[in-house]
């Protein structure tokens, strides 16, 4: 009997590990809208440096067939083959803090015109409770012309991916699973427990797994944002947050955060899903928007607490220059959806600061591209009044950091608490 062949609809970093390990035991079709991302992987090569050359290399197949490993192409015709549909694509938030389901609903029009008798969707992409059989279910009946939970089922498993994470890979991670009915969900477990290693849970329905998906990072987000305002409250008593952190967290039941900025795909988004809900049910969430609020101010904070101490030092704030150490959402990765960083360098200019932007892990003509701003992948020593480290990469922690200012009177202030205490003359 052949192995059914799974399609993975967007090759992010989400779809792409995914797609690798399934291809390792069954046929894949990695699918993907962008011919330049499809050419890359095809080539052997992944951007977003979750799969190795020779990993990707070991699964890649040049056409569809019954063998297990992956083709990758941007032609919708190609899935008509598939027995799973795995959705993976981005489902971000608005400029108004709203649920962009574009994405999810483009990916679902697609599967739509090929889908067949027996085929199941899983939706994997982050959502509100109910997204999944409410909106992207009604979108596959339409285009498909088949009847959901009679000739085609659903599934959702929602992604637990860790960018930049080299130790807590896709298959280490516990995967939650469910389905539209007992049978689909059997089927949709048995799938990922193929693959996982580290089990799976099966939830009684999908708008339980999808409420389990949106809270992991809301939790998050809260729990952020109580330490961000811990730091503000800390810096104005000249108390050193970090060091306040490590003697509560000597008690075995408390939760080991720390502050910083909260950007990415995935915690700086999710609670806006689950407030929208809550909203469309008339419940006015405090505690989720509250931090979000907090969060999302804090690079208006940094800015100001980096202006303060230039003031303190006589710096001209006007026409003063500034070193931004990193621009992705996280350390060691090159993944700058939703950076947070960004609202720093867009404070200090309305100070009238020349800010320059240093991140060796960041693709300069992505970050251009989404925001406008320019970024060095090499070392740009200059008369800097002040350096600011934001992202706590590996590189960074090893740096001579302020023989880049080329003055002693420059401000270095550290987001991440990577630098040893006394080295900073400033930091959340």
């Amino acid at each position: 009997m052949n192995s059914p062949i799974i399609a993975v609809i967007g090759l992010g970093y989400v779809g792409m590990p995914l797609a690798v390990e399934f291809a390792k035991k069954y046929p894949v079709i990695g699918f993907d809208i962008k011919q330049e991302r499809v050419n890359e992987l095809q080539a052997g090569r992944d951007a977003t440096m979750e799969i190795s050359s020779d990993n990707l290399r070991s699964v890649l197949r040049s056409r569809q067939s019954n063998e297990a490993g992956l083709f990758v192409t941007s032609n919708s015709n190609d899935l008509a083959s598939a027995k799973y549909y795995i959705v993976t694509v981005p489902t971000p938030t608005d400029k108004n803090n709203r649920p962009d389901l574009t994405p999810l609903m483009k990916a679902s029009e697609t599967i739509g015109k090929v889908l067949k008798p027996g085929d199941i969707v899983i939706y994997e992409s982050t959502v509100y409770p109910g997204a999944t059989e409410e909106d992207c279910v009604p979108v596959l009946e339409r285009v498909s012309g088949l009847t959901f939970n009679k000739d085609f089922f659903a599934g959702y498993s929602p992604e637990r991916i860790n960018p930049g994470d080299k130790e807590h890979t896709v298959t280490k991670i516990k995967k939650v699973t469910s389905g539209s009915t007992p049978e689909a969900a059997e089927k949709v477990d048995q799938l990922y427990r193929s693959i996982i290693t580290a089990g799976t849970h099966l939830a009684s329905s999908i708008k339980i797994a999808e409420a389990a998906k949106v809270i992991e990072n809301s939790q998050r987000d809260i729990n952020i944002a109580f330490v961000n305002e811990l730091a503000m409250i800390f810096n104005l008593m000249g108390i050193d947050t970090l060091e306040v952190l490590a003697a509560a967290g000597t008690k075995w039941n408390f939760l080991p955060f720390t502050p910083g900025l909260v950007g990415g795909h995935c915690i700086g988004v999710d609670p806006y899903y689950l407030a929208q809900k809550a909203q469309e049910y008339g419940y006015h969430p405090e505690i989720i928007l509250a931090g979000r609020r907090l969060n999302d101010n804090m690079g208006k904070y940094v800015a100001s607490e980096v202006v303060k101490l230039m003031i303190a030092r006589d710096h001209k704030i006007k026409g003063a220059k500034v070193l931004i150490l990193g621009i992705t959402f996280k350390e060691n990765c090159p993944d700058i959806r939703n950076t947070r960083v960004v609202d720093i360098v867009h404070e200090l200019k309305q100070y009238g600061v020349a800010v320059d932007i240093y991140d060796p892990w960041a693709h300069s003509e992505e970050v251009m591209h989404a925001y406008h701003l320019k970024c060095f992948t090499s070392i740009n020593r200059s008369n800097y009044e002040a350096i600011i480290l934001v992202v706590a990469h590996d590189l960074f922690k090893t740096l001579d950091i302020r023989a880049l200012a080329e003055r002693e009177d420059c401000v270095l202030y550290d987001i991440k608490g990577a630098l040893p205490a006394g080295d900073a003359d400033g930091r959340l």
